[in-house]
């Protein structure tokens, strides 16, 4: 989860044609050192390859110092607000002073201050080479990185990941370095007043929970017509509920015709509606990766892709693979992290069995956490299965009645009744991301239907209502 930025925007054809200097051959070469590309690279080192890794910005990439680790930080301080919260009318009386000093001190430490040196300093420890920069192709087998170009004998392996994509809005590019994207909202050392998030996807709304619950007046944009699109629409449903009633203003369906800055607050015109404004305003509308820097014509890929077309062992063409972000497959780093594994044996020449995307899982990290894998219910009917789909309540379960305040959330299974197999499963909840984890096996391993209907399920947990849904799959 890498990410190049405004360094690359030279054109493929200028970097094509620059002169260079030196020509280095190697074993292999890593462009992009998130954690897919540093784990593949320290794994090829430690197998005796003579290996380059290449990272412009922080070897480790998004995920340590931007994305997973400190966003669940931050939320995981703004859920002991929200406990707290709770706390009258089950177990006393409570008073909490949200303070976010302690929070942006941890997250300081946790990332060494957004210094890298130490996951450096592993690389290097396992025999790796590394290279502070942002490189490019220049065909199958070669990166060319400032005047240097390395020569791969073996492989190279693209993992650049993705970048912050902003909509093409009236007013949005000329306030581009002013307004937030996620880095700056987790580099933050004071919170604002107000804020304005544009787009309702995972960060998004994960975010502004976050902020929203430390005190900040938080509004969120939408121009779909719910958040969490990719999401069942219940999954959405609750979401919304949860975040209008913790205070957020939110607006679906909404389309901005312009934005700008008047001197005080970002201003969203709404096509329809009043405009909304807010002190900081927080661009979370998606990310995409940029395949034109890398230039990925040299090596016979259309660069105006979503993402770099790889086979089922992630190989974009002879000596060239590919993993992560930039694959377009599932902006998470676990998938950079599996797909890393099926690369290093294919490139390590143990025929490892292709990538399988059928349980591929995820989590939203909001309370209640929303975790989902497989299908959902409207691309399991577009694929023409015999649907059958359960639900159940976790309110109504004895491990949610028991949890009481807090306790929002539901199981919802879709079964391919025809195979009688589930191939998709949402788990919404307090621990959604956790209970997940069964079904994710269930779909991966094609377990019956009938068989986990056999099962024992430990009374009182949440994953107990996973049994209660199971009873209630009808067509």
């Amino acid at each position: 989860m890498t990410e190049q930025t405004d360094v690359t925007t030279q054109t493929a054809q200028t970097a094509q044609t620059r002169p260079t200097k030196k020509l280095e051959k190697v074993d292999a070469v890593v462009l992009g050192m998130g954690p897919g590309g540093e784990e593949i690279a320290g794994r090829l080192a430690e197998a005796g390859l003579e290996v380059v890794g290449i990272e412009g910005k922080l070897l480790g990439g998004e995920c340590p110092y931007w994305g997973c680790i400190p966003s669940k930080m931050m939320i995981r301080a703004a859920n002991l607000l929200a406990e707290t919260r709770r706390v009258p009318g089950m177990a006393g009386a409570s008073t909490v002073t949200p303070d976010w000093a302690p929070v942006a001190r941890r997250l300081r430490h946790a990332t060494d201050d957004w210094n890298d040196q130490v996951a450096v300093d592993r690389f290097v420890g396992k025999g790796g080479r590394f290279v502070r920069g942002w490189g490019h192709l220049d065909g199958p087998r070669t990166v060319v990185v400032g005047d240097t170009a390395y020569e791969a004998r073996r492989a190279v392996v693209v993992a650049t990941g993705d970048k912050a994509w902003a909509p093409p809005i009236p007013g949005l590019a000329e306030l581009e370095g002013r307004y937030w994207t996620n880095r700056d909202a987790i580099e933050a050392d004071t919170l604002p007043a107000s804020l304005v998030v544009l787009g309702g996807g995972a960060i998004g709304v994960e975010l502004g929970q976050v902020f929203a619950r430390f005190g900040t007046d938080v509004s969120i944009v939408e121009a779909g017509e719910r958040l969490l699109a990719p999401e069942e629409p219940e999954s959405s449903a609750l979401v919304a509920e949860v975040l209008a009633r913790e205070g957020l203003h939110l607006h679906t369906s909404a389309k901005v015709t312009g934005v700008r800055h008047d001197g005080d607050r970002f201003v969203l015109d709404l096509e329809g509606d009043a405009p909304v404004t807010g002190e900081r305003l927080l661009v979370a509308t998606g990310r995409r990766p940029d395949l034109a820097s890398l230039n990925v014509t040299s090596v016979g890929v259309d660069d105006k892709a979503r993402g770099l077309p790889v086979d089922g062992r992630l190989r974009v063409t002879d000596g060239v693979w590919g993993i992560g972000d930039v694959t377009g497959v599932g902006a998470f780093t676990h998938v950079s992290m599996y797909q890393a594994g099926i690369a290093l044996a294919d490139i390590l020449g143990q025929d490892p069995p292709p990538a399988d995307y059928r349980a591929l899982p995820h989590v939203t990290f909001t309370d209640p956490e929303i975790g989902s894998v497989g299908l959902n219910e409207a691309a399991a009917r577009a694929k023409g299965l015999d649907v059958r789909v359960g639900t159940y309540p976790i309110p109504q379960s004895t491990r949610g009645w028991i949890h009481k305040v807090g306790n929002e959330g539901f199981i919802k299974l879709v079964e391919d009744a025809g195979r009688g197999v589930l191939v998709g499963a949402t788990s919404a909840g307090p621990t959604g991301g956790e209970v997940l984890s069964m079904l994710t096996l269930a779909i991966h391993a094609e377990i019956p239907v009938e068989q986990l209907r056999r099962m024992i399920y430990a009374y009182p947990t949440f994953h107990r209502a996973v049994e209660a849904a199971l009873a209630d799959l009808v067509s």
